[in-house]
């Protein structure tokens, strides 16, 4: 095997783990806080969806995105992750639709590199975290595990089942 193909390995199964941990929630659970203060699943969401091409395009300025809907990132800050209204938030299969879209970009544009592309040093803010461009790539599907790791207390909260 080579890196680039347990680098696809990892951006399929974080993929699929986060649509598993989503299949069973409703549009309404999305928007529970597992504890006040806290993110809620649409808003994460919003942000994986949102950071999987803005991180990517910090060393491959020129790998090819589908667009966001407009507002979309604006929507996905800092600042309004602590917002209480649900206005502006999208249905899951929006989410799924969009998380989809975004992780294809990713691996096609992980499928245009070679090796020696994978080893070069990363440059960009990003660099302490992902050394090499390889790390980069590793780093997005590890940022979904966290995030969907996130999403399992609030299962818990909903009474959901547990999946892994």
């Amino acid at each position: 095997m080579r890196a680039k193909d347990a680098i696809q390995s990892a951006l399929a199964s974080t993929q699929h783990m986060l649509e598993w941990y989503l299949s069973d929630l409703s549009d309404a659970d999305l928007l529970v806080r597992p504890v006040p203060g806290a993110n809620h699943i649409a808003w994460q969401l919003g942000h994986l969806i949102n950071s999987e091409p803005h991180l990517i395009h910090m060393e491959l300025p020129d790998a090819a995105y589908p667009p966001l809907p407009a507002g979309f990132a604006e929507q996905y800050t800092k600042e309004t992750a602590k917002l209480e209204s649900p206005a502006g938030y999208r249905t899951r299969d929006e989410y799924l639709a969009l998380a989809k879209q975004m992780r294809g970009a990713t691996r096609a544009a992980l499928d245009q590199l070679s090796d020696a592309d994978l080893d070069r040093a990363s440059t960009g803010r990003m660099a302490q975290f992902a050394p090499k461009l390889a790390d980069l790539f590793l780093l997005v599907a590890n940022h979904t595990m966290m995030h969907a790791g996130q999403f399992t207390v609030v299962r818990r909260k909903l009474g959901k089942p547990v999946l892994f």
